[in-house]
């Protein structure tokens, strides 16, 4: 657990503790910055001077040391070409399919599928005939 002092307007204050597993994500949040920085080619220094933060804090980011700030996230996202989603290591929400019956031409995919390979290949070659043929 870190607990770090801030001074705010001449005052000393304590940050709030930080759970095991909220470490466990700043963590993880890091090693996917460093990551992604690596595969932009960028290094500590250019993302620190694109975000207008020192290469410290980039360093402690990617060493879990440090939280990130809510509101940098986005430009971090947008320097390392990602979105917020994958920035943080969300799954993305499945796209919900339209209800009601599957349309005519996937219903005979499908059984193609389900017949065996050598039927498969002389459906195959029939329907690529016929998609020449059509195109002409």
């Amino acid at each position: 657990m870190v607990i770090r002092s801030q001074r705010i307007s001449g005052k000393t204050t304590m940050a709030a503790p930080i759970s095991n597993e909220e470490q466990v994500f700043i963590t993880e949040l890091g090693r996917r910055i460093t990551a992604l920085r690596k595969d932009a080619g960028m290094t500590q220094t250019q993302v620190a001077q694109a975000l207008n933060v020192s290469q410290q804090a980039v360093q402690a980011w990617e060493a879990g040391r440090r939280r990130i700030q809510i509101s940098i996230l986005p430009a971090v996202a947008r320097l390392l070409a990602v979105s917020l989603e994958d920035l943080l290591g969300e799954e993305p929400e499945k796209i919900a399919r339209k209800r009601g019956p599957a349309p005519k031409w996937q219903q005979l995919i499908e059984e193609i599928d389900s017949l065996p390979k050598a039927k498969q290949k002389m459906i195959s070659e029939m329907l690529s005939a016929l998609i020449i043929q059509a195109r002409n």
